[in-house]
């Protein structure tokens, strides 16, 4: 297959893709309903979900933007041989191979992030301020930003440097033991992403004794679960919007609760809530999705160390010296279909685990507190309560908050 067929593949696959995720958000945004579903009604005001609507169609408009925005770049850099300019940039600063794809991805990111900074900033002082979301000050936006990318230089470098030496040191053996490393980081950030990662931009304190502890403790016995780590998260410093999550693994489990989700719930729909975060554990649903990410990881490093060696990847991108960076990037765009297939499959056992956890809670506990719960955050976060089929298909880990609340009802 010659590097103007590669060329015409991949402008086919990203335009493919564009055209596919437009129409998904046009059928999601058009469903947007003006009447209040039943299941709310009483505690969901006319005037609250009329400010969901008008959140979520300004969060549609955003989306079309900056979708649009990126698409014409990719598709700017694939035909005016964008790729092939920044290998040629880097190879012009650095001389080893390894120095060269690590400066390549460092150019490409820098990039990225400073052409979209101003819509990262709008997005939280407009759009999310004007819904009176945000918390966040300008001080801690920066700081926020200069963390993400500090991370990104000290835990991505070091990953993918490893990956292309794998791959100069064994060819088309790499992907076993880029597997091998990258499982090992995946587990590792699994037990110690509250500990290690959390702790850089929010403050996390132990749950202290009262009413709550004491119902949390209470829950715990009767369901069967060790519960040494309760956790509170200050996420009022950045928005008003509440949550909470189940994290790590064996004696590093811990669950984590936002402020905002105390101040927001009543005691028993918090212990409803945490019920739900056991649930996840109680059914290894963390151990399951963590192995079906390895599998789908492997499956994705196996197909790579078929195609990365071959020159064509390269040259379709409009480079004459072949490469594992731009071969990566052609690859990357040619496997997004399989991808994209393989999300399905993830998000789909994400919403039946999410069923899974629900009932768990409403065995040990109590349906009414938990689907109480539910509705007050969908409410607190303005949650879209009417997105369309194809749309949670496609995107939704969780089943809609009106789908919970029907299979609440018949458990």
């Amino acid at each position: 297959m010659s590097p103007t067929i590669i060329l015409y593949l991949i402008i086919t696959i990203v335009i493919a893709d564009y055209l596919l995720e437009r129409t998904l958000s046009f059928l999601n945004c058009r469903n947007i309903s003006t009447e209040l579903p039943d299941e709310v009604k009483g505690i969901y005001s006319e005037e609250k979900y009329q400010q969901s609507q008008e959140y979520k169609k300004a969060n549609c408009r955003f989306e079309l933007v900056t979708a649009s925005l990126k698409v014409m770049i990719l598709l700017a850099l694939l035909m005016v041989g964008g790729f092939a300019f920044v290998d040629e940039l880097a190879r012009g600063m650095v001389q080893t191979e390894m120095l060269v794809s690590l400066l390549f991805f460092g150019l490409l990111m820098f990039a990225s992030e400073i052409l979209f900074l101003p819509f990262g900033l709008y997005h939280t002082f407009v759009l999310e301020e004007r819904f009176a979301f945000n918390k966040t000050t300008l001080a801690t936006f920066i700081t926020d930003k200069l963390k993400g990318w500090l991370l990104i230089v000290i835990l991505g470098g070091p990953l993918l440097a490893a990956v292309i030496w794998f791959y100069q040191i064994t060819q088309g053996a790499f992907w076993i033991y880029a597997w091998l490393l990258m499982s090992g980081f995946m587990i590792l950030m699994t037990m110690f992403y509250s500990t290690l990662i959390v702790p850089l931009f929010n403050k996390q304190t132990p749950l202290e004794q009262g009413e709550l502890r004491d119902a949390i403790e209470a829950f715990s016995t009767k369901a069967g679960f060790q519960l040494d780590n309760v956790f509170v998260i200050d996420g009022s410093r950045r928005s008003s919007k509440a949550n909470a999550y189940f994290s790590g693994l064996g004696a590093k489990k811990r669950i984590v609760l936002y402020d905002t989700l105390i101040n927001d719930l009543e005691v028993e729909e918090l212990v409803a809530v945490l019920a739900h975060e056991i649930g996840h554990y109680k059914k290894k649903h963390t151990t399951k999705g963590i192995v079906l990410a390895l599998c789908q990881t492997g499956i994705m490093l196996y197909i790579l160390s078929l195609f990365i060696a071959k020159p064509v990847l390269s040259a379709a991108l409009g480079a004459d010296i072949h490469s594992f960076h731009l071969a990566l990037i052609s690859f990357a765009i040619l496997y997004s279909p399989l991808a994209t297939l393989m999300g399905l499959v993830m998000n789909s056992f994400s919403r039946k685990n999410e069923y899974e956890a629900d009932r768990f809670a409403a065995q040990y506990l109590n349906a009414a507190a938990l689907a109480s719960a539910l509705k007050k955050l969908s409410i607190n976060n303005l949650s879209n309560l009417t997105p369309h089929p194809a749309y949670v298909f496609f995107h939704y880990s969780h089943p809609p908050l009106l789908q919970r609340l029907r299979a609440m009802s018949t458990t």
